[in-house]
């Protein structure tokens, strides 16, 4: 290899790499794939080299997950929506990824690198459902070991590729630093574009809790749906008097059978009451035509001062509901 790759080696070639997959691990977005493709390659002539990186991109993740495993086991749903105001992947934030949990419990951190906004969602869920510090560790260090060793594998696959696109790069100097500055804030500009494309998809008219109050008090009542995963209940099981419990992936199971002289009213606790909205559409495009979502969600309501049921109040499956 030239002088130019040699300067990626020693201690500061490693600190680059803890930093770099560090840094994308606790949020930014500083992506750390392409540093793993480069040291896949150069682990092909300095395997000892290769295998300090990756035991230090591995410890890396694992610094990570074990930071938001803490936050979410001392704060529990605020870090959870916290991390999904600001996600590029809203779509698969909270919902989708309490519904991995409850099919695969901690295993679900074997694989949740590799699926994005399920990453950054899945440690601190782990901690704010009580998981055990031991599995999630096993599990969580399993799965950085598969993530950090698959790209590394790819970069050893192609090492003479990146080998000799690396030298140019960094005779570059200046102009190659602007180029990747560029390339991450395009990276940025497009996610930012599919989050607000995402939220657009979910602009609907929305019905207040003050609303939703006084219908409460008429008659027929709306029908009331929390769409939240039973995970999710399980970190907050308050909820609005008779609403039924049917998580966001068994509406379409439970719903389709709605009479369509009732009102329904739809809420959730994520963001832009994005489960609540995708309820929502999929029922209007089933011909359930008076649906709407609740405008900031259980969140509102509770910050109203509003009554809710005991934690004790029944569940309705969704393959129960049946409304005349």
């Amino acid at each position: 290899m030239g002088h130019t790759v040699d300067m990626l080696y020693g201690r500061t070639g490693l600190l680059v790499v803890f930093s770099n997959v560090l840094l994308e691990q606790l949020g930014l977005p500083i992506p750390a794939v392409p540093m793993l493709l480069v040291v896949g390659a150069i682990a092909v002539h300095d395997p000892a080299w290769g295998l300090a990186a990756v035991a230090l991109a591995t410890t890396a993740c694992m610094a990570s997950d074990i930071s938001w495993y803490s936050a979410g086991r001392a704060h529990g749903n605020r870090v959870l929506r916290l991390l999904c105001q600001i996600s590029f992947s809203p779509d698969s934030c909270i919902s989708e990824t309490h519904a991995r949990f409850e099919r695969w419990g901690v295993k679900t951190l074997l694989f949740a690198k590799f699926v994005p906004g399920l990453s950054a969602v899945a440690p601190p869920l782990a901690g704010a459902i009580r998981a055990r510090f031991g599995s999630f560790l096993l599990m969580t260090g399993l799965g950085a070991v598969l993530w950090v060793a698959a790209f590394v594998a790819l970069g050893a696959l192609a090492a003479p590729q990146i080998l000799a696109l690396l030298p140019q790069i960094l005779r570059l100097g200046g102009r190659a630093a602007v180029v990747i500055v560029s390339a991450v804030a395009l990276y940025v500009f497009v996610k930012w574009l599919e989050r607000k494309r995402f939220y657009k998809a979910l602009r609907m008219a929305r019905v207040g809790v003050e609303e939703l109050r006084a219908m409460m008090g008429r008659e027929p009542p709306p029908v009331i749906v929390d769409v939240r995963s039973r995970s999710a209940r399980s970190l907050d099981p308050r909820c609005i008097p008779g609403a039924l419990q049917i998580p966001l992936e068994d509406v379409s199971r439970g719903l389709k059978s709605l009479n369509h002289r009732h009102e329904v009213v739809l809420y959730c606790t994520c963001p832009n009451e994005a489960s609540a909205a995708r309820a929502a559409r999929f029922l209007k495009r089933h011909g359930v035509a008076r649906v709407r979502p609740l405008q900031g969600g259980l969140d509102a309501w509770l910050a109203a001062g509003y009554p809710v049921t005991a934690p004790e109040s029944p569940r309705v499956p969704a393959r129960e509901v049946h409304i005349s």
